[in-house]
């Protein structure tokens, strides 16, 4: 039928990180750490938005191959958000609504900004699932011995239209520099 009322359960890989003394759960399949790959189809912003969430998820140790579809809809999402906030920076949350004699009625919201706002709902959601935010990630014990993290993917610069091709060639620069 369904789940039973109550919270969803906490990943076994994210209890051990805890050190949670739950961390054997009896039945539940053990799937080896493989990470996916990114789909083909993705367009060029969705794939950077992969590149980086992959990196975040992979040094938790929590993605496995499974976990592709949830993966390729945060990429898709987080694109359509960005791409909706953009429009919000540049147009404003409202308009205004103008009768047939081009007299000022009233004004209306953008569409945009009920899309941001129910994407950032989804999004927060595949975030916690995968231990990306604050609260999510508070309990759980990360290895910090890592020397060098590279780049990070210049989000604005994306959202302002630059290709991820320009982005990822300033990345290279940078890398040869160092």
């Amino acid at each position: 039928m369904g789940r039973l009322g109550g919270p969803a359960k906490t990943p076994t890989a994210i209890l051990k990180q805890q050190g949670s003394r739950y961390k054997h759960r009896k039945g539940e399949p053990q799937l080896p750490q493989k990470v996916p790959l990114c789909p083909r189809h993705l367009n060029s912003d969705q794939k950077a938005v992969w590149r980086q969430i992959i990196t975040m998820v992979k040094k938790l140790g929590v993605v496995r191959e499974t976990d592709a579809n949830a993966l390729e809809r945060y990429c898709v999402l987080w694109v359509r958000w960005r791409q909706a906030a953009k429009f919000l920076e540049e147009n404003g949350e409202t308009y205004v609504l103008k009768d047939s004699a081009g007299k000022a009625r009233c004004a209306m919201q953008w569409p945009q900004v009920s899309i941001v706002n129910k994407i950032a709902i989804l999004l927060l959601r595949l975030e916690q699932e995968f231990g990306l935010t604050p609260a999510s990630r508070a309990a759980v014990k990360v290895d910090l011995t890592v020397t060098h993290q590279g780049p990070m993917i210049d989000w604005d610069a994306l959202a302002l239209g630059n290709t991820v091709d320009a982005i990822e060639e300033k990345i290279k620069q940078i890398g040869k520099e160092e």
